[in-house]
């Protein structure tokens, strides 16, 4: 997943170190399970013939039908068919594009239209699924599943604990100072210093930022934000957007997007959704909607 995952725990001391290994173990079970990035994962393997049938771990299986639920909630703005766009772009691997100084040669394969996506399950064991005919990236859900499933571990096992998978977090009751957990959301223009403070209990939040993972690409900068409407990086006029939901695999989806609709349409995309969020455009400018000022606790004057 290119990213530390944390967990803080400030009561933990009496908890089962089994039960916590577990949780942590979540993000390599779904990172094995559906990473794009090494040809042998289920994933791949499924990539390799999506019009045909393949039996998968159920870890993919549901990952699968998350982001199929996840498609239909956004009305498609969600949509892990853009893997060949990723690669198109010259993003097929994963690291060095952290670093956000990568140069990748541009395939200039044309696209087919995507129509409507209909992939297909037969539950298990075995889990078979079918992709529906067009490879697919889970990279825009992924982080949020694993840290959903890492969470279901630990709930009822401690009273309070933080996940944060590269900034995708879980809170769940106190924090270390009382009161909720205090998230720092970052500035996407690169500063030391947060943009605001939140204070989170017994929800998530996760941003979509294109501090990073940009690249040149060809004659062009680009990044891994892709609408699926038209095969390039999407979200004019925007830098990152961070949402704080019940869920963190709907967060992560919520922000995704939000960032699709551009910073001419995310007002009225985030009324639609009815979701506490906060952005950023390429001015520097934030914005947030009204939902989410319960949660914000500081603000950078």
């Amino acid at each position: 997943m290119a990213s530390d995952i944390r967990l803080w725990a400030p009561r933990a001391d009496d908890s089962p170190v089994g039960s916590i290994d577990a949780a942590v173990s979540v993000f390599g079970r779904v990172d094995a399970a559906c990473t794009r990035f090494n040809p042998l994962s289920p994933l791949m393997r499924a990539n390799a013939e999506p019009h045909l049938w393949h039996e998968v771990p159920e870890t993919l299986f549901r990952a699968l039908q998350e982001a199929h639920r996840a498609y239909d909630v956004t009305r498609g703005l969600f949509d892990p068919r853009v893997f060949g766009d990723l690669v198109n772009l010259g993003y097929d691997r994963s690291l060095p594009f952290e670093t956000g100084n990568v140069v990748a040669p541009k395939n200039d394969e044309a696209r087919r239209p995507l129509g409507g996506w209909r992939p297909q399950f037969r539950s298990g064991p075995p889990w078979m699924i079918n992709l529906g005919g067009v490879p697919i990236d889970l990279g825009g859900i992924g982080k949020g599943l694993a840290a959903r499933w890492a969470a279901d571990h630990l709930n009822g096992l401690l009273d309070a604990f933080l996940i944060d998978a590269g900034g995708d977090c879980v809170c769940r009751g106190e924090g270390p100072d009382g009161g909720g957990w205090r998230v720092g959301v970052e500035d996407p223009g690169g500063a030391t210093s947060p943009l605001a403070v939140l204070e989170l209990r017994d929800v998530a939040c996760a941003t979509s930022s294109i501090r990073l993972r940009r690249w040149q690409s060809g004659e062009r900068r680009v990044h891994h934000l892709i609408d699926p409407r038209t095969g390039e990086p999407g979200g004019s006029g925007l830098l990152a957007v961070t949402v704080v939901a019940d869920d963190p695999a709907h967060a992560e989806v919520l922000t995704k997007a939000l960032f699709l609709s551009g910073r001419e349409g995310i007002c009225s995309s985030a009324k639609a959704y009815g979701a506490a969020a906060l952005w950023v455009d390429t001015s520097g400018a934030m914005t947030e909607t009204g939902s989410l000022a319960p949660y914000v606790i500081w603000r950078r004057p």
